[in-house]
């Protein structure tokens, strides 16, 4: 096992009715900024009780920030803070405001250009105001973890940054708050969640015993929920269930001491700025096309995948190496998830500006192994078409 630190300051409150505990967590001398997406977090009631739990408290709203939060959104919310000296913020939504939340955060402050705290990865930020969550929608597990992507719409550039500066102080968790979300969310909620297991996990044996179960663990339960989830919407079990998968998924645990891959998220983002689609659904085209140009550097993980995870023992190991990948694929294809460009309308055509944007973005030399070059990433798309 490799060396690591683990650290992870978040507090998770779990369960039904807990936005109520906002009034305990957040300062009451606090100037409140209370971020959201849509038109949902109202309809469903969720800020009715979030300002309800904050009352007393100096509170302005930003609403607006979409899926693939947009740099250009976010600077809007960065001068409206610094104009009303506002202290604290709360995120109210999914990933994606979640992230945005994180960027702003550590753009309030920041003496430069803000951008530059996405070209350095984060190395730039050195401080953040403190911000919570209320989660509404599963799948990133940006809700206990560090880390961001943003989207810079101009020039249709997809970055992600860390910092420890940017944990949550604290994320509420409320199945319920998921009750009325649309199935399509759903499924990429589950596909998220279990891409984000398999980049941590599927990569080389190096000793993680724990970290190998955990993550099996994890990816057995989103198999077994994942179809009943878009079946059974009113479920509060496989609601809860799904929300402390999804957040386990990416808090950090499942991967210390042990490598990561992360190749398939970055082909993705490239897919999402391009041409806009859902995140997850670039993870459910990428990852088979990934697993198959790469089998032979990941094969004794995949045939463990292949045996712990989809109970796969007859034939030979090529053969279970390719069962597996096939179930996947068929996994995300049960979900109404499409694993083909084409499914997309892109075409061969197009891949070569899609890597040339890797190219551009210093993406060439991706993997547990920096070994998926731009050469191997064209074939992945090729292979994905």
């Amino acid at each position: 096992m490799q060396n690591f630190e683990f650290y992870n300051p978040t507090r998770i409150i779990f369960g039904k009715g807990t936005t109520a505990s906002l009034a305990e967590h957040v300062p009451v001398d606090a100037r409140v900024l209370i971020l959201y997406g849509g038109a949902s977090a109202e309809k469903n009631g969720t800020l009715a009780e979030v300002r309800a739990a904050l009352q007393g408290r100096t509170v302005r709203e930003f609403g607006g920030i979409a899926p693939n939060p947009t740099y250009e959104t976010l600077m809007r919310a960065v001068a409206a803070i610094r104009a009303d000296k506002l202290d604290f913020l709360l995120a109210v939504g999914g990933g994606s405001v979640i992230d945005g939340t994180k960027f702003i955060a550590a753009a309030v402050d920041y003496e430069g250009d803000p951008w530059e705290i996405l070209t350095s990865s984060g190395a730039n930020v050195t401080r953040a105001v403190p911000f919570g969550t209320v989660l509404t929608l599963p799948a990133t597990g940006s809700e206990m973890n560090s880390f961001s992507v943003i989207t810079r719409a101009q020039t249709r550039e997809k970055l992600a940054f860390g910092s420890p500066y940017v944990f949550p102080r604290f994320s509420v968790l409320d199945p319920t708050r998921t009750c009325s979300l649309p199935l399509r969310q759903v499924a990429n909620g589950v596909v998220d969640s279990f891409v984000h297991v398999i980049e941590q996990y599927l990569t080389y044996p190096a000793g993680g015993m724990a970290q190998d179960r955990f993550a099996e663990g994890l990816l057995l339960s989103l198999i077994e929920i994942g179809p009943r989830l878009v079946a059974q919407t009113d479920s509060y079990d496989l609601r809860a269930n799904f929300m402390w998968i999804a957040t386990l998924a990416l808090n950090g645990l499942i991967g210390a001491g042990v490598p990561q891959d992360w190749a398939t998220h970055v082909i993705g983002h490239e897919l999402t700025a391009r041409y806009d689609i859902d995140h997850a659904r670039t993870l459910a085209i990428v990852l088979p096309s990934m697993l198959r140009v790469r089998r032979e550097a990941k094969r004794d993980k995949l045939l463990q995948y292949a045996q712990r995870v989809w109970n796969l023992h007859a034939g030979s190991e090529d053969e279970r190496i390719d069962a597996a990948i096939a179930k996947t694929e068929a996994f995300f294809e049960s979900l109404g998830i499409p694993t083909r460009l084409s499914a997309y309308t892109i075409g061969a055509d197009e891949i070569d500006a899609l890597v040339t944007q890797l190219e551009a973005h210093g993406m060439t030399a991706l993997g547990e192994d920096q070994a998926v070059t731009l050469d191997i990433s064209h074939r992945v798309l090729e292979a994905a078409l």
